[in-house]
């Protein structure tokens, strides 16, 4: 995204790039693995609210940068013991910015290479949609750490994947590949050997974007909403947001279209 060296030390590390209608978040560490620091945790959340608010983004795509990992997690050289329970809980005060994706109404993708490793693929399981090179290597460690995964690993994980495969990898703190990912439904999307990571994310976000933006963000709604209801009342979320898009002008216009034999024309603004 940047013809500059990577972490030259006027570079942010987060980078932004908005491509169509897609907005690139690129975790911009290449030497520290991507690793997480207080400039990421202090910048995202921003970020993701000016993004909310942009009428021309459609979607957002969160990667790493180079080629070894998506993210390591915690930048261990900015964890410092603590001399009191009050200075460690301050400590912890950004440990909620991972959440601000769960308040983001537009579709996210995590584009994973190489390593997702703690924080990181805390992240990446706050993220909508997970898509990942053959080469990426997935866990949860902290427990080998004395600690837990305090960023949403021990909620979104279970939900995602089910108890039991979720507490082995929890508990044992082991890593998996690419393909075991897969197979768990960690990830939905597997990008072969020989394929590019961004070209897929890049394709699949611009597919997402062409589609009608009130649509996408109220089943994105819906869906995650279904965590935290129960099937009736889920199921009246479900028809309220149909009764809002029903007389929408992408929705008569997907009608016509498709009476007519011709391509949709959305409205883009």
């Amino acid at each position: 995204m940047s013809g500059r060296l990577p972490n030259q030390a006027d570079e942010p590390a987060l980078m932004i790039e908005k491509r169509q209608c897609v907005a690139y978040i690129t975790l911009n560490r290449e030497t520290s693995l991507n690793a997480i620091n207080n400039e990421i945790r202090d910048t995202f959340p921003k970020l993701l609210a000016q993004l909310d608010r942009a009428r021309d983004v459609r979607a957002v795509v969160i990667t790493g940068s180079g080629s070894r990992a998506f993210c390591v997690g915690a930048d261990i050289k900015e964890l410092r013991a603590t001399g009191s329970i009050i200075e460690l809980r301050k400590s912890f005060r950004h440990n909620g910015w991972i959440e601000a994706l769960d308040d983001f109404s537009k579709p996210t993708i995590a584009a994973i290479n190489g390593y997702c490793l703690g924080g990181g693929m805390e992240l990446a399981l706050a993220c909508d949609i997970r898509i990942a090179s053959s080469n990426s290597v997935f866990g949860l460690p902290e427990v080998n750490l004395g600690l837990i995964p305090a960023a949403g690993g021990t909620q979104r994980l279970p939900r995602l994947i089910g108890l039991g495969r979720a507490l082995d990898l929890l508990i044992t703190g082991e890593k998996i590949n690419a393909r075991v990912a897969y197979k768990f439904g960690l990830i939905s999307r597997l990008i072969e050997e020989g394929s590019s990571l961004s070209a897929e994310s890049e394709r699949l976000a611009n597919s997402i974007a062409d589609k009608p933006a009130a649509a996408v963000v109220y089943v994105k709604e819906a869906a995650r909403e279904s965590a935290n209801l129960d099937l009736k009342a889920g199921l009246r979320l479900e028809k309220d947001l149909l009764a809002i898009l029903f007389d929408t002008k992408d929705r008569l216009e997907a009608a016509d279209a498709f009476i007519s034999k011709r391509p949709p024309r959305f409205n883009t603004e």
